[in-house]
């Protein structure tokens, strides 16, 4: 299959919360027949278009799917800032899983969207155990998502949570900038763990985290997305990693673990420790680079294709 695009397509799929409905919206690469879907998660405060020279370059082979996850980007709001969180944006990715109806599904997670695939992973799992014997109401295999591979961009079950206090200091705090240029330079200081891009890097990296709002610039999400980080406790951190540690080695795919080595969220040791937990799990190290690997430079994107369209076994 080939593909043309030079700008991805624009859906949306309706989700619901406990509160009531919500709109996220997609973006999509590729031929959308494919029914081979990589699905790419961003960060935090990021969006789907961070993903646009990886979606570019696996256009050909997938049908890319790239979400503003709910409260950033085109996506609406949720009504209840506390409820967002892991288990909702997974509840929203199987929604968003069912509209794709793929055959074979891969996914690719920065930072909060490789939570997002651990927690995504456990549950597929868990289903598929429960439908065992499940007799006329048991998913047919053809109903079944079988997730392929999976790549973890500089996250892992256990977090520094010194880094989570660094970002949770910026995330809610309001900036309204007086120019685009002005947004261009918050982003890549704010950001500066990305690694090193070129000015017109650090524009496509800020085009769609920050919109114009009459002769300003504002951030593109909801900034009560940081009402959960404001409660959460180191003891509330450590309940979370043991729950996302089981999330983790109960993975039964291939696993692409990429870490920037100046990192302040995922340390060395537990990278290393990833690889020791599940057997699934390979690990790339990048120099010059902290949190997180934007995967927009020809090695970084390479790293990530050779991977997902490595056909061996993971050892």
């Amino acid at each position: 299959m080939t593909s043309l695009n030079k700008e991805p397509r624009l859906d949306f799929v309706a989700c619901a919360s406990p509160a009531g409905l919500h709109r996220i919206a997609y973006w999509e690469w590729g031929d959308p027949d494919n029914d081979n879907v990589l699905l790419c998660v961003h960060g935090l405060t990021r969006t789907g278009r961070d993903f646009d020279l990886l979606a570019q370059a696996l256009s050909n082979n997938y049908r890319v799917v790239c979400p503003d996850v709910v409260g950033r980007g085109l996506s609406d709001w949720l009504a209840v800032p506390m409820q967002y969180g892991v288990p909702q944006y997974v509840a929203d990715m199987i929604t968003l899983i069912a509209r794709l109806n793929p055959r074979r599904l891969d996914w690719v997670g920065t930072s909060m969207g490789g939570l997002i695939g651990m927690g995504l992973a456990s549950a597929l799992e868990t289903s598929l155990a429960l439908k065992t014997d499940r007799g006329p109401y048991s998913l047919k295999p053809s109903q079944r998502v079988p997730l392929g591979r999976m790549v973890l961009n500089d996250v892992g079950p256990a977090l520094n949570f010194e880094g989570l206090d660094r970002i949770a200091r910026y995330v809610g705090e309001p900036v309204i900038l007086p120019s685009f240029d002005a947004a261009v330079d918050y982003v890549s200081t704010m950001s500066a763990g990305f690694g090193p891009h070129d000015r017109a890097g650090w524009e496509d990296l800020t085009r769609h985290v920050f919109v114009p709002q009459g002769d300003q610039w504002v951030k593109h999400y909801d900034l009560k997305i940081a009402v959960p980080f404001a409660e959460l406790t180191r003891e509330q951190a450590d309940k979370s990693e043991a729950i996302l540690w089981r999330f983790y080695q109960s993975i039964r795919v291939p696993m692409l673990i990429i870490r920037g080595e100046e990192s302040d969220l995922l340390s060395a040791e537990n990278a290393q420790a990833m690889l020791e937990r599940n057997p699934m799990a390979r690990l790339v190290n990048l120099p010059g680079v902290g949190h997180a690997p934007s995967l927009r430079s020809a090695e970084q994107i390479e790293q990530v294709r050779s991977f997902l369209l490595d056909q061996s076994s993971v050892q």
